[in-house]
């Protein structure tokens, strides 16, 4: 954590940093000294605990999609810019300390559908399915909706399966998606036109 951070700051990342390895119900004196910052500061910078562990997932939330995602400078076929996400997946639970996907876990720990992490958790979920269905659109898949959300079901399933069973993946997400893929008839641009 950066020294010349603010308080805001500092609490922001302990909080993502220990939310996501202790989960969202540890206590508010852990968090302010693990970020080096008062209790009386933190309830100045956020209205509650609730609010921080909201804004906590909300500030890691794009590093994550980031990570995750191919961008769009990415000029990749669809159905290769969709498996790029489960490869990807692949690389993060083989480097070690993964924890679950930390929209679900913080969803799942809480509990309540309309918390504000809840629906922080829910709103960057939401963003996975959407780049899932703005590819298969681009693809030309029928029902490019129901798509997605099996996709997005897929990536969960794959996140906790690894956390259950604490080991690495081993591709199979990547095979799932392309199973569920060529079914679709998404098919792999040069495998298409030998088709056609």
């Amino acid at each position: 954590m950066s020294t010349s951070a603010t308080p805001r700051e500092r609490l922001l990342e302990a909080a993502g940093e220990l939310f996501y390895s202790d989960g969202v119900n540890i206590g508010v004196d852990a968090l302010c000294k693990a970020a080096g910052v008062s209790k009386k500061s933190m309830y100045q910078l956020f209205r509650s605990k609730d609010e921080l562990i909201a804004e906590s997932l909300a500030s890691r939330g794009p590093l994550y999609e980031a990570m995750l995602r191919p961008g769009p400078e990415d000029d990749r076929p669809p159905r290769d810019r969709i498996l790029a996400v489960f490869e990807r997946q692949d690389d993060i639970v083989a480097e070690g300390n993964f924890l679950g996907c930390p929209y679900v876990a913080t969803a799942v720990e809480l509990k309540d559908p309309e918390h504000p992490g809840s629906v922080v958790a829910r709103h960057f979920k939401q963003q996975l399915t959407d780049f899932f269905h703005r590819e298969l659109l681009k693809a030309g898949a029928d029902d490019a909706a129901t798509l997605a959300i099996q996709l997005t079901m897929i990536y969960d399933g794959g996140a906790a399966r690894a956390v259950v069973r604490a080991q690495e993946l081993g591709g199979i997400g990547v095979r799932t998606a392309i199973a569920l893929l060529d079914a679709a008839g998404v098919r792999a641009p040069e495998f298409a036109a030998h088709l056609s």
